[in-house]
């Protein structure tokens, strides 16, 4: 809300430039072309302007608040629907009552580049070299670099609390009772380990062959499904031991891997779709396709077509969704655009790039606001929530301040022309940690483009492929970020050496 001197200053100056409204606003920053003719419009009625203003808070009843927040969460969470059927309230009273009610739909997760995790391989060799020491416990953490602490924990995620970790032998115990008791322990532990990467194996294939999420269960699988992973591994495990884990029966087993060689009864008919499909501009969904179908002569289902066109990977042409646009208007001073379009650094650390991004999944939008140094394009640090908001990008930037701490160097920071970067908390933030600001002119994101190129490379690689009907927006934020860490850590680029982000910078010696 605008003090009393500077609605009377723009009103003053609104009349001594002739009425321009633009020519003031300009020269202002402030306000906009409705509030400035409307205190003109008091000032003409009254020869002054009021010291105060009163806002006025529009009252909704109990009844009608239920009525809103019930119709958002059984109408898709759509605010515009709501808003649009119902005619109130407004979109922020909207969004206040849902958080109000429903306070787990807000979500937030905030990452920073590091050390990359163990994997499951390393973690297991650890995990059996701990139960099998001879020494102490701190000796194998110091060998294998990690925390003792790390190392227990590895070991209760694996084998579970219940398993003991063998300690030093009691001298006084005979030394062949002992040998034969960590024989038996030994002995316990490798057919855990061999179950743990049964189980994982099988659902790494259930991901590859099936295109099933990692944490499916293996037991709502079909009988067709589990055929399909049986015969993957059959070179690796025994028929036996992989039945008894996916609990199929070894009749229904051969029933169906004898129903796979038979010959596809719908070969011509997908034939023909794919040549009405590739000779149509590749438009046609399956009900178009369908009826072509039908004018040939050829009688199917629906159900049928969209199956075999899923199956042949036919999707036809769609309208692009509309992104998020963050621009809000000149609230404030733009600094210079240092960067100009030039993305090369020789360092980590001289230029970092960041935006918004926005995902629309059916369970409602997720945001993300990524830190990407010039240099590699490691992604420094990133948060995701379910509101575009000032904490989104502050935490983001508390998190990446955090990576330089201790360091000469100090990046410039670019970005677009925001709301969300011309703050008054962005810029504290960017002040104390010494940082320098750059942005690009309005509405032109080539002037990003190399934080833009990222965007389009995790939704081609990570959003645009997968169906997400059934995730909810705990689980989808949970993907975002192993997406981020993959791509980090193990995500070659051909400009890297076919390296990742943090294996270059470890060949180069420039981390800890």
């Amino acid at each position: 809300m605008y003090t009393y001197g500077e609605r009377l200053r723009a009103v003053e100056l609104y009349l001594k430039l002739g009425k321009r409204s633009r020519a003031t606003i300009r020269q202002l920053g402030y306000p906009t072309k409705n509030s400035l003719r409307h205190w003109y419009q008091e000032f003409l009625e009254c020869g002054d302007l009021q010291a105060h203003y009163v806002r006025s808070k529009q009252k909704y009843s109990a009844e009608q608040k239920n009525v809103a927040i019930e119709h958002y969460m059984n109408h898709g969470r759509c605010f515009s629907a709501t808003l649009k059927v119902l005619g109130y309230p407004s979109r922020g009273a909207l969004t206040e009552w849902v958080r109000e009610r429903y306070p787990e739909t807000r979500k937030c997760v905030v990452g920073k580049a590091g050390k990359p995790a163990a994997s499951l391989a390393s973690r297991r060799a650890a995990v059996y070299e701990l139960c099998t020491r001879e020494g102490s416990a701190q000796a194998v953490a110091q060998r294998l670099d990690v925390d003792r602490v790390t190392l227990y924990n590895w070991k209760n995620q694996l084998l579970g609390r219940e398993v003991p970790a063998p300690m030093k032998r009691d001298k006084q115990q005979p030394a062949d009772t002992d040998r034969a008791e960590l024989e038996q322990q030994v002995e316990s532990l490798r057919r855990d380990i061999r179950n743990l990467q049964l189980e994982h194996d099988l659902l790494k294939k259930a991901n590859e062959i099936l295109k099933k999420d990692l944490g499916v269960s293996l037991q709502l699988l079909n009988n067709r499904e589990k055929t399909a992973l049986v015969d993957a591994l059959r070179k690796e495990y025994a028929l036996r031991e992989l039945l008894d884990r996916l609990d199929l029966a070894r009749s229904s087993y051969f029933y169906h891997r004898s129903r796979i060689g038979v010959a596809d009864k719908y070969a011509e008919v997908r034939r023909t779709i794919t040549d009405i499909f590739e000779s149509n501009h590749r438009a046609y969904g399956y009900r178009r396709i369908r009826a072509s179908l039908s004018r040939q002569r050829v009688f199917v289902s629906e159900k049928v077509v969209q199956r075999l066109m899923k199956q042949e990977h036919l999707q036809a042409i769609r309208p692009k969704r509309r992104g998020y646009c963050s621009y809000a208007g000149e609230i404030a001073p733009a600094p210079e655009n240092i960067v100009n379009r030039d993305f090369n650094a020789t360092a980590p650390n001289e230029k970092w790039l960041t935006d918004i991004s926005e995902f629309q999944i059916p369970a409602g939008k997720v945001y993300l606001s990524p830190m990407i140094d010039c240099f590699d394009g490691m992604v420094v640090s990133w948060s995701i929530g379910t509101s575009p908001d000032a904490e989104l990008v502050n935490t983001m930037l508390d998190a990446a301040v955090e990576t330089v701490a201790g360091v000469d160097r100090r990046p410039i920071v670019h970005s677009d022309r925001g709301a969300h970067y011309r703050w008054p908390g962005w810029l504290s933030r960017v002040a104390e940690a010494n940082l320098t600001r750059s942005m690009s002119r309005k509405a032109c994101s080539p002037d990003n483009a190399a934080c833009e190129g990222f965007f389009g490379r995790l939704k081609t690689e990570m959003f645009y492929p997968k169906d997400w009907r059934s995730t909810t927006i705990e689980q989808f934020i949970q993907a975002l970020d192993s997406y981020i860490r993959w791509y980090n850590e193990k995500r070659i680029k051909l400009s890297l050496g076919y390296l990742s982000p943090i294996e270059y910078r470890e060949s180069l010696g420039l981390t800890k």
